[in-house]
């Protein structure tokens, strides 16, 4: 059973872009983010340990030798020989933009990197930053711009230290579109306080705005964080495995197929991961997703714009 046999996802993409497997190589180029340098906080999301997620977090060697690393993985893993530089660590639009240029650049000047995937914050896209990937999708680069939403709660935002709201993501979203880059938004499923509703909620707030691309995760628990404190207490329990597919699986019948699947879970190293077990194990929640998909006879957009009224009640 094939995900991409019900889910319109990035490498179903890409395959049909270039006509061959691309895939993202991540890369932590030491930038930081305004909620942990004081501009707008300090400590971070409640949820965040970017070491649990990014492979070079812990250090930052130079942009083409993490390039050549993640390549000699990926090519034994998958034999694919076209790139993204997936820009991931922390908010890789957090400078000035002669800086950003000359480490885009740097990636880009790889033969084999057919484009980029800039992860950043909704209040951190300037319109000197977007006319920059603005430009590069003119020289027919490939390029996304990656948004952490996560929530469009503001409340939610708030009670995990995001230091924005929805309404920074809107004038985003609208500024980006403009230019003709794509969005790729990411949601959390299971932040404190939220549950089924809400991801349909906020799934439908970022479909109405527009949207090309989408990654959901699961929260999950890593060591280190604001997040793990609550779960030792017992003010934070994370979603069981069904719960999660459940969820998941309604929130891709409800997505237009036009919109691109980055991700459809998240995973943490099993040093680092504290709860809850299965987000150790991608292909376990995979699999389930295409499962219940397939179990109900449903595909992407299966229920696109269906019940946005009761959604939103």
């Amino acid at each position: 059973m094939q995900l991409a046999d019900h889910v319109h996802t990035f490498g179903r993409y890409a395959r049909a872009r270039f006509g061959e497997r691309v895939h993202k190589l991540a890369i932590h180029a030491g930038f930081t983010c305004p909620n942990r340098d004081g501009t707008k906080g300090v400590g971070g999301c409640t949820f965040c340990n970017n070491a649990s997620f990014s492979p070079n977090a812990r250090r930052a060697p130079a942009i083409a030798a993490q390039i050549e690393a993640g390549r000699r993985v990926i090519r034994r893993r998958t034999g694919a020989r076209r790139y993204l530089a997936y820009f991931q660590a922390y908010t890789n639009t957090y400078a000035d933009v002669t800086r950003l240029r000359a480490l885009y650049d740097q990636a880009l000047a790889e033969p084999d990197v057919v484009g980029l995937s800039v992860g950043t914050r909704p209040d951190c896209v300037p319109d000197a930053v977007l006319d920059l990937l603005a430009g590069y999708r003119e020289r027919g680069l490939e390029v996304w711009l990656e948004l952490g939403l996560q929530s469009s709660f503001d409340r939610t935002l708030a009670l995990v230290n995001r230091g924005h709201g929805f309404a920074e993501y809107r004038a985003a979203v609208r500024a980006a579109r403009a230019r003709g880059i794509p969005v790729c938004t990411h949601l959390i499923v299971g932040l404190p306080g939220e549950g089924a509703w809400h991801a349909r909620v906020t799934l439908e707030r970022v479909l109405e705005l527009g949207v090309d691309g989408l990654k959901l995760h699961p929260l999950h628990v890593v060591r280190g964080t604001q997040l793990a404190r609550a779960w030792r207490a017992g003010a934070y329990r994370p979603l069981a495995l069904d719960e999660y597919v459940r969820i998941a699986t309604e929130l891709v019948a409800r997505t237009p197929w036009d919109v691109v699947f980055h991700r459809l879970t998240g995973t943490a190293p099993e040093r680092m991961l504290l709860a809850p077990v299965w987000c150790a194990r991608k292909w376990i929640v995979l699999n389930g997703i295409a499962s219940a998909l397939a179990g109900s006879g449903l595909r992407q957009g299966a229920h696109a714009g269906a019940s946005v009224a009761e959604a939103l009640a």
